[in-house]
């Protein structure tokens, strides 16, 4: 893992155990389903997190705010992402999907959002093409 994709990481996991905080209820009804749901007891599942069972029924009804350092033992136990006990909610693709279209025999895609002064371009040149237009352009200098 690299520091930068750990850093993601955590910056995802606080953003969700936030979101996690001000849905306690929701949480511990989620731990208690879960836990149902692969057949476990309290017993158990502590065991298997290290976990003690009072905490654990504490999560799951309520009464205990579900932090990072209890909910990643449960979500190792159950096989299950961190994300789908807490609730979180989907994340949008940050990526631009605008749709492509013809122009002189070409494919072109845009990679930016929205017409303004700086747009980007792909370019698809089909292999029959062998004339490029070449235009003189400014010289850059730095």
């Amino acid at each position: 893992m690299t520091i930068g994709t750990a850093i993601e990481a955590r910056t995802s996991v606080r953003s969700t155990i936030g979101a996690s905080r001000r849905r306690g209820p929701e949480v511990g009804a989620r731990l208690r389903r879960v836990r149902h749901r692969h057949g476990l007891t309290l017993a158990a599942l502590a065991g298997m997190t290290g976990i003690s069972k009072s905490t654990l029924s504490r999560l799951e009804s309520g009464q205990r705010r579900p932090t990072l350092d209890l909910l990643l033992p449960l979500a190792q136990a159950h096989q299950v992402p961190l994300e789908s006990l807490v609730g979180a909610p989907p994340v949008g693709d940050p990526r631009v999907r605008l749709v492509p279209r013809r122009a002189n025999g070409r494919t072109v895609l845009p990679l930016t959002p929205h017409a303004g002064s700086l747009q980007a371009w792909k370019v698809i040149v089909p292999a029959e093409q062998t004339e490029l237009d070449a235009r003189v352009g400014a010289r850059w200098s730095c």
